[in-house]
């Protein structure tokens, strides 16, 4: 179930034996004043990650927003690729993969500066509250 942003919806998909959510405010496109994402996430986190999978929307732009919505729980991460990549290349797998290798090669040296070896290791310890 993708647009989860409150743990009462997180609680209800959990019910429904989905297996996975998106917390996602849909790029914020929805409803002005919803809550970001990245706000909603641990508290959906901390009812229902145990009994699903928690994947992660909106505002992932590199591999720091990659890790720190690792740090606080999810077990993925979705993005726009194309937003991400170089407009000049001309085959679109091409651009998509090209942002892709960003994004990871970002998240691997922010994960080398947190002293973090593996996606295992990530946790909000590397977070700087």
């Amino acid at each position: 179930m993708k647009g989860i942003l409150d743990v009462e919806d997180a609680n209800e998909a959990a019910k429904t034996g989905a297996q996975a959510l998106v917390v996602s405010n849909h790029g914020g496109r929805q409803l002005d004043g919803a809550p970001s994402s990245i706000e909603a996430l641990p508290e959906i986190v901390d009812a229902v990650g145990s009994k699903m999978e928690i994947m992660f929307d909106s505002g992932v732009r590199s591999g720091q927003d990659v890790m720190r919505a690792l740090a606080l729980g999810a077990k993925s991460c979705m993005n726009r690729p194309r937003l991400c990549s170089r407009p000049w290349r001309r085959r679109r797998s091409r651009r998509r993969h090209e942002a892709i290798d960003i994004i990871r090669n970002e998240l691997l040296t922010t994960m080398g500066l947190c002293g973090v070896n593996t996606i295992a290791e990530i946790d909000d310890h590397v977070l700087a509250i």
